[in-house]
C-alpha cells in the first residue's frame, strides 16, 4: 500500500498550482484535495522487525478504513512507507527523503529507539510531525524537540512495572539484565540496571547480546552461576528470546524471564523447541490488551478485535503493535480534520492541546510542556505464554 509521488506528477502539480494563482482560482481547493501523506519509518526486516510487522497491520487497516470512509475532509490517506531494516543510517536516509523529497506532512516511527535517536533531531530541524512508538526517555523533550511526541509508555513506565513485578511479586533481588546491541537494547538495559541498583537490588550480570549470536549457553551459564533470581530482558529480537528460552530449559534452571513486550510475540511460540519453554515468562503489557477470568477485553478493545476479524491477523503477533499502529494513523488523521488543514504547525498544536484522545491502545494527554502521553496507570505485567488474539492475562500476583 506505500505510494511514492512521481517526478512527472510533483512537475504537473506545481505547474497546475502556479497557474491556479495566476487566475487567482482554486489554489486552496487543490490543495485541500492532495491526499494526506504518512511517512512511516519501519523496521520490516531484519533481526528486529516483529513489532514494525504488527504496527503495520493497524497502518494499513486504519488507512483503508479511513478512505473507504471518504478520507478526511474528502482528502485520502497516503502511506510513504520506507524499510529501515532496524539500520539507523537507512533510517536516516528514509527521514530525509521524506521531509526534503516526498514531502510528507508527518511521520509515523521509527518503531525502535536505536534509529529513533538518529532521526529525532533531523526531524525537529525540519519541524516534521513525529509520532513514534519508542521508549528511550531522552527522545522526548518538548524544548529539542517540540515536533515529537510519543504514543507509547516511556522507558520509565516500562522500567517501573518490570522492577515493580520483580521485586514485589517474583521476590527476585538478585537480577541478570540482559538486552541486545541496538542502541535501544544498549540504553534500556543501562537504565534498567540502574533502577534495580536504586532500589536496592543487586544486579549479578548485566549484558548487551548481538541478537544474531547463535549459543545463548555462555551468557546465561554466567548468570546462573552469578546467582541470579530473575533475568530481565531488554530486547525486541524474538530470534533471541526464543535461544534464551530454549537454552534455560536445557539447563533446566526454572528462573522467571521478566521483560520486553516482544517476550509475548507469537513468533516466540513457532521458535520455541517445546510450549514448556514458555512458561514463568512475564512482559510488559497494558490494560487494554488484558483480558480477565472470563476472557473478556475492555469493551473498546473488544469491539477493535471483532471489527479485525477476518481482516487482521492477531495470531501471531500482538495485539497492542496493532492498535497503537491503527492510533498512529488516526491522530495524524484527526488532526487534520480538526484544524482543517496539514500544515506542520498545525498538526503539533493540535496535539498539544489533546486530553484523553481515545485511542485503542489509550486514552493520550499532551500538553506544550508534556509530550509522554500515554497513561502510566495502564501499564502492567502479562503472563506471556496466554495469548489469544494478541492479548493476554495478567500475570500471577495482582489483586
Amino acid at each position: 500500500m506505500s505510494k511514492t509521488i512521481s517526478r512527472r506528477g510533483l512537475v504537473l502539480g506545481g505547474t497546475g498550482l502556479a497557474a491556479a494563482s495566476g487566475l487567482g482560482l482554486a489554489a486552496p481547493a487543490i490543495a485541500q484535495s492532495d491526499p494526506i501523506r504518512i511517512g512511516w519509518l519501519a523496521a520490516l526486516t531484519g533481526p528486529s522487525s516483529a513489532p514494525a510487522i504488527g504496527f503495520n497491520r493497524g497502518v494499513a487497516w486504519a488507512t483503508e478504513t479511513l478512505n473507504a470512509a471518504g478520507g478526511v475532509k474528502g482528502r485520502k490517506v497516503e502511506i510513504v512507507t520506507r524499510d529501515t531494516q532496524g539500520d539507523p543510517t537507512k533510517a536516516v536516509n528514509a527521514t530525509q527523503e521524506m521531509i526534503s523529497q516526498l514531502k510528507v506532512h508527518a511521520i509515523w516511527g521509527p518503531t525502535n529507539s536505536g534509529e529513533s535517536l538518529a532521526t529525532t533531531a533531523i526531524m525537529a530541524r525540519g519541524k516534521m510531525p513525529n509520532i513514534h512508538p519508542c521508549v528511550v526517555n531522552s527522545l522526548i523533550d518538548p524544548k529539542k524537540y517540540p515536533n515529537a511526541f510519543r504514543i507509547a509508555p516511556s522507558n520509565i513506565q516500562w522500567d517501573d512495572a518490570v522492577r515493580g513485578y520483580t521485586l514485589t511479586i517474583a521476590k527476585a533481588r538478585k537480577v541478570a539484565v540482559i538486552g541486545d546491541t541496538t542502541g535501544y537494547g544498549v540504553t534500556a538495559a543501562n537504565d534498567s540496571a540502574a533502577g534495580f541498583q536504586k532500589d536496592g537490588a543487586e544486579v549479578v550480570y548485566k549484558a548487551n547480546i548481538d541478537a544474531t549470536q547463535p549459543d545463548m549457553t555462555p551468557d546465561m551459564l554466567r548468570a546462573r552461576n552469578a546467582g541470579a533470581e530473575a533475568i530481565v530482558i531488554w530486547s525486541v529480537s524474538t530470534g533471541m528470546i526464543a535461544r534464551m528460552l530454549n537454552t534455560r530449559a536445557k539447563m533446566g534452571w526454572d528462573v522467571p524471564f521478566i521483560g520486553h513486550p516482544s517476550l509475548s510475540s507469537g513468533e516466540i511460540g513457532q521458535l520455541i523447541e517445546r510450549p514448556e519453554n514458555w512458561k514463568k515468562v512475564y512482559c510488559i503489557g497494558y490494560r487494554s490488551c488484558s483480558y480477565d477470568a472470563n476472557g473478556k477485553l475492555p469493551p473498546r478493545s473488544e469491539e477493535l478485535v471483532q471489527r479485525l476479524s477476518g481482516k487482521v491477523n492477531l495470531q501471531d503477533t500482538l495485539f497492542w503493535w496493532v492498535a497503537c499502529g491503527i492510533d498512529a494513523v488516526n491522530i495524524i488523521a484527526d488532526a487534520v480534520k480538526e484544524t482543517g488543514s496539514s500544515s506542520s504547525d498545525a498538526i503539533i498544536r493540535h496535539w498539544n492541546t489533546l486530553k484523553g484522545w481515545p485511542g485503542y491502545y489509550g486514552e493520550y494527554s499532551y500538553t506544550p510542556e508534556d509530550h509522554n502521553g500515554y497513561p502510566g496507570k495502564d501499564v502492567v505485567m502479562s503472563d506471556a505464554s496466554s495469548g489469544r488474539n494478541g492479548t493476554f492475562a495478567l500475570a500471577p500476583g495482582y489483586g
